[in-house]
């Protein structure tokens, strides 16, 4: 069995430059989340292009532009149809994109990567869908506002929190520096996110305090189980970083691997709403 990699010190020294980089990408992102509508269309487009770019560099060295594009078609014309208002059709063509794309890798006869692709299009395209339906459902601001606040806060939670306490290694095979410690914080802390963001009013269809809370609990588990599983991914690879797009910081699927895991999951709960099987 092979050896679990040795925890690495935080560069501490790297910080400031991590909380410029957030500084500046956070308003962006908080302003197209907050006027919806084509802003949002275009921030998801945009983001949706750097992660491909950033996926098929990873499953596909030798052309990862051709991979990028085969991927990003299929997501692209997903959260547009998600966008004009037809979610579950979008759903349909992230299905159908991720076939399509394992056909047309077979053909170019590189039988090692269809499983690659296929996966590159479900892992960016379902988030992305439920990112859309999301912020344009009723009440969409107020939920994607919630949605960041729970996965950002659980980031930072967890990082404070572990390098704190520090104490046992969540999963050293795949992620040496994750403590259970920071685990803890992170869920904690994003289960009070959920609840701070709730008490604002959110108008008709808005949860409670309570269902604020567990909320968050469940998307913080979420955030963090996304960030193991691209640490997971990345190790398949043999990468380091998913790219070098944000300093301080990696790519930027090294920065949105949890939102896309809870995206998914906070679009579900929103959706058990709309249907009155909670509150």
């Amino acid at each position: 069995m092979a050896s679990s990699q040795p925890a690495k010190r935080f560069d501490w020294n790297n910080l400031r430059i991590r909380v410029l980089s957030g500084v500046i990408l956070a308003p962006l992102a908080l302003a197209a989340v907050w006027f919806g509508g084509a802003p949002f269309l275009v921030l998801m487009a945009v983001g949706v292009a750097l992660l491909t770019l950033e996926w098929g560099a990873m499953c596909d060295s030798e052309t990862p532009i051709r991979a990028a594009l085969v991927i990003a078609v299929a997501i692209l014309a997903s959260i547009f149809v998600a966008y004009r208002g037809h979610p579950w059709i979008g759903w349909l063509v992230v299905a159908v994109g991720a076939g399509a794309g394992a056909v047309f890798t077979l053909l170019r006869g590189r039988i090692d990567r269809p499983a690659d692709i296929a996966f590159g299009v479900l892992y960016v395209g379902a988030p992305a869908v439920a990112l859309v339906w999301l912020r344009g459902a009723p009440g969409g601001r107020e939920w994607t506002l919630l949605l960041l606040a729970v996965v950002w806060s659980a980031d930072i939670c967890a990082f404070l929190v572990g390098s704190a306490l520090k104490g046992p290694k969540l999963w050293p095979r795949f992620s040496p520096n994750k403590t259970w410690s920071g685990f803890a914080g992170g869920l904690l802390g994003g289960a009070l996110a959920g609840v701070a963001v709730a008490a604002v009013p959110f108008g008709p269809g808005g949860p409670s305090l309570a269902s604020a809370a567990w909320i968050g609990l469940l998307a913080a588990l979420a955030a963090m189980a996304g960030d193991l599983w691209e640490s997971m991914l990345k190790r398949r690879f043999g990468v380091k970083d998913s790219g070098d797009l944000i300093p301080g910081h990696g790519g930027l699927l090294d920065r949105v691997d949890g939102l896309m895991f809870a995206a998914v999951l906070v679009a579900g709960v929103r959706l058990l709403f709309f249907q009155g099987l909670i509150t």
